[in-house]
């Protein structure tokens, strides 16, 4: 049977009243990749309240510092190890079993990139914390060797790549197929990402999603991996689950093609046991210019 540790990029979006997010959060989901790493160095104290606030069986990945991945590089380097040994005592603090690296896709695997990356990793003392890459740059035959030899786990985001070796964990970071982190999953969608995982037979599957609605997403696959059925993103179906996810934020006057580009990537109830995204519909209205929302609404019905 495959562990499902499912969530998100961090907590600070997640509120509730009368609880701090990271412990609303908690109760809800069994696991978060902490984001504030990447882009921070807390103080200990602050990692230590994290671990104290959430529940025992509760699992943290930490993100490594920008500072090795994007300015120093995997190299064996005394400011390196410097970045890694912090790193590797946050995970320590919070139990987290993983620790996530990522490099842009400037930073080029060639043949000497690799040497490095291969003494760094020779010399380096992870203290049991398993290492997982996404790696931006294309992958070659040499990088894969590389990631076999140190058992280090390939992250992608299993909805536009899958990992280019087998092993006994997967650890996926979902975008989605929009620019950025702006999009949103329909139920076929995470049906597919679940069929990846299924057919990997791996030991543990990390879920983290990073897109613009990674809440509702996260709690939605969860509920589709406990349940077999997935919970709906609003309360009405068709033009009128349409009105409610454009109500949000559509701006007036809109082309179509400006409501496709702004508002398409949302998904909405089509019926009750299908979500698609917004832009299935959008994209049969006429062409005109739209005033209000109601406009759209309208015209919605009428093709229904």
């Amino acid at each position: 049977m495959t562990q499902y540790l499912i969530g998100t990029g961090g907590w600070a979006y997640f509120n509730a009243p009368d609880k701090s997010s990271l412990e609303a959060y908690s109760k809800v989901f069994n696991f978060v990749e902490v984001n504030y790493t990447f882009y921070e160095y807390p103080e200990i104290r602050r990692v230590e309240h994290w671990r104290r606030v959430v529940p025992k069986d509760f699992t943290f990945t930490v993100r490594c510092h920008q500072d090795l991945t994007h300015k120093i590089g995997l190299k064996p380097a005394n400011e390196a190890y410097a970045v890694f040994g912090q790193m590797i005592g946050y995970c320590r603090i919070l139990n987290a079993p993983f620790l996530h690296l990522e490099t842009t896709a400037s930073y080029s695997l060639d043949d000497m990139k690799l040497s490095e990356a291969r003494d760094f990793f020779s010399t380096i003392d992870s203290k049991g914390v398993r290492l997982a890459w996404e790696i931006r740059s294309p992958i070659t035959e040499k990088t894969v060797n590389l990631l076999r030899d140190f058992n280090i786990v390939h992250s992608v985001d299993l909805s536009r790549q899958e990992p280019a070796l087998h092993s006994d964990v997967i650890y996926t970071r979902l975008f989605g197929k929009g620019k950025h982190n702006i999009y949103q999953f329909t139920d076929e969608e995470l049906e597919e990402i679940d069929q990846k995982i299924l057919k990997a037979e791996t030991k543990t599957s990390i879920i983290t999603h990073h897109g613009i609605r990674m809440n509702v997403d996260a709690i939605r696959f969860r509920q589709y991996k406990e349940t077999g059925t997935f919970l709906p993103v609003t309360q009405f179906t068709g033009a009128d689950s349409a009105r409610a996810v454009l109500s949000d934020d559509a701006r007036f006057p809109s082309t179509k093609a400006e409501l496709i580009e702004h508002q398409g990537w949302k998904v909405i109830d089509l019926t009750e046991k299908k979500r698609v995204h917004l832009s299935d519909l959008l994209s049969r209205l006429p062409e005109k210019t739209y005033d209000n929302l109601e406009t759209v609404v309208k015209e919605l019905k009428a093709m229904t």
